[in-house]
């Protein structure tokens, strides 16, 4: 039987603690711990202190607010001392401190109290990941941070062909294609291009583009630079070059960790790699961001997890009937069960049969990939509690 009901309030250089009885009495009024070695074991001496020798962790339930990396090291520091912690969506917490009270009070101490309380008012699961699957979130948030920076990249490369040489992509070069890179890497601008030798351009489009483009193509190219608009500048060219060096440097890391995450996605050996149209990057996104998924009772709290739920409006007789998703999960999971609905309906005639059935009904293209979204959701929830790998049936 618990007794004991830790509350913590995270924050980055100190927490704040409020350690409630069975019958909501406190048993210690909040008090603040640093986010150190020192703080941590003033923690435990201050649970120790409540509960007595006799009793032991399960009788001891702790928990605390999603406050991204900041909550990582204390919650690995209470599983390692025998705790089994919950962690609350924020909203949570915000919608239960309303529901308790009219005051508009919000402070770290008052917090720790509400989350105590939620701990002794509610059944919640406690968190429950294994090393490995902490690992491949590392890894693939960090992809996600890069590929987002070197699109930044891209776009001001953007920017500067437009001010260099305008007419490039109207030959079918897009920025961030590694002819592009290579041909403004080494002559950046239209004038360069232009009293460039016609051997030396064609040699660096054609290594570029693996034997794609040749003498052709260049030809074209220097014909173009010739009578482009743009303009000379030292100045553009040097930051356009230190842009494209920015930008191989990231495909370098991104390739790097793309390695790395198929690789413990193999020693994972999920069934999700057998439904068509999804990959090791996008299961391996799926599996970080779901984590134990026998957390989840059934595929509707999975739904909700991801933030995929529709939003319900109803008052008196009127009825809502376009309403949009909650949006209150977890984004990466969102994006990626999103993106794995799309490229199944492509990959995949089960999905793609249901999107179509979707549309012949008159949804726009967006309503149907969410209604398919929700379907794969259902799938992925059966295929990872079962362990059991996709099987089509359409004919």
């Amino acid at each position: 039987m618990v007794l004991i009901y830790v509350g913590i309030d995270v924050a980055k250089d100190k927490h704040d603690c409020c350690i409630l009885g069975d019958s909501g009495t406190c048993l210690r009024e909040s008090f603040s711990f640093s986010n150190d070695k020192e703080g941590f074991s003033k923690l435990i001496a201050a649970i120790s202190a409540v509960s007595g020798k006799s009793a032991d962790s399960s009788q001891i339930r702790t928990g605390l607010e999603a406050t991204g990396h900041y909550s990582a090291n204390l919650v690995a520091f209470l599983r390692s001392s025998g705790f089994q912690p919950v962690v609350f969506n924020p909203l949570r917490v915000k919608l239960y401190r309303q529901a308790i009270s009219l005051r508009r009070t919000k402070t770290d101490k008052a917090d720790a109290k509400c989350i105590a309380g939620i701990l002794m008012s509610e059944v919640s699961s406690p968190v429950t990941v294994s090393y490995q699957i902490q690992e491949l979130k590392s890894l693939t948030r960090h992809r996600h941070r890069l590929v987002a920076i070197c699109s930044r990249s891209k776009v001001s490369m953007s920017r500067m062909v437009d001010l260099l040489f305008p007419e490039l992509p109207s030959l079918g070069l897009r920025t961030g294609q590694a002819s592009t890179l290579a041909l403004m890497a080494e002559l950046p601008g239209a004038d360069m291009i232009a009293a460039c030798r016609i051997d030396r351009l064609t040699n660096i489009l054609r290594y570029a583009s693996k034997g794609r483009y040749g003498r052709e193509k260049a030809e074209a190219i220097k014909s173009m630079a010739k009578n482009s608009i743009a303009r000379t500048s030292k100045a553009l060219s040097l930051e356009l070059s230190q842009v494209i060096e920015q930008i191989r440097f990231f495909k370098r890391q991104i390739a790097f960790l793309d390695r790395q995450i198929a690789a413990m996605v193999a020693e994972i050996n999920t069934p999700l790699l057998t439904i068509p149209g999804i990959g090791f990057r996008t299961a391996a996104v799926i599996l970080a961001e779901i984590g134990d998924i026998r957390r989840f009772k059934k595929p509707d709290q999975l739904q909700a997890f991801a933030g995929l739920d529709p939003s319900t409006y109803q008052s008196g007789k009127f009825n809502a009937a376009n309403t949009p998703m909650v949006k209150h999960g977890s984004t990466y999971l969102r994006w990626s069960l999103m993106q794995a609905a799309r490229l199944c309906s492509i990959h995949c005639r089960d999905f793609r049969n249901y999107m179509e059935h979707k549309i012949a009904q008159g949804k726009h293209y967006f309503v149907a990939l969410g209604h398919l979204s929700k379907k794969l959701i259902r799938v992925i929830f059966h295929m990872l509690y079962t362990n059991e790998v996709f099987v089509s049936m359409a004919a």
